[in-house]
């Protein structure tokens, strides 16, 4: 798979301290977000930095959504985390939806790097971040 080249080589470099498992699934989840947003008008540009020492993607332009932080799950080198803002209802939304997949708190969706992904439900999640507040303005659900 072809990569969204890096515009941040600071970003670039925390995916490269990553073990290779873990970065190759990071960088697969990248790719989606910024797949997404080149498809849907109403998120806009994303701008990609470090935040808490883990890569970010903030809508840029219209600020449609709550900023995604991408991490390796520290005390497990199997697992690594979509998180956003502990403030959202994201989460506690999407664990009534989708009470299979793992989480931790209401900050984030565990992903286990040995497992097929499953790809609609996580495209689910980040589209609803990256439109969090667009969807909060225009009283649309998830």
């Amino acid at each position: 798979m072809k990569y969204q080249k890096f515009e941040n080589t600071d970003v670039e470099n925390t995916f490269n301290a990553y073990p290779k498992m873990v970065k190759q699934k990071l960088l697969f989840l990248r790719e989606i977000i910024f797949q997404i947003a080149d498809e849907f008008d109403e998120i806009g540009k994303i701008e990609e930095t470090l935040k808490w020492e883990n890569p970010s993607y903030l809508t840029y332009s219209p600020k449609s959504g709550t900023t995604i932080r991408l991490s390796k799950i520290r005390a497990n080198n199997d697992k690594c985390a979509i998180l956003v803002h502990c403030q959202t209802s994201l989460v506690s939304e999407f664990k009534a939806i989708y009470p299979e997949l793992e989480y931790d708190g209401n900050r984030s969706l565990i992903v286990n790097i040995n497992n097929k992904l499953p790809l609609a439900k996580i495209k689910h999640f980040i589209f609803s971040a990256l439109t969090y507040h667009h969807r909060k303005k225009t009283g649309v659900g998830i």
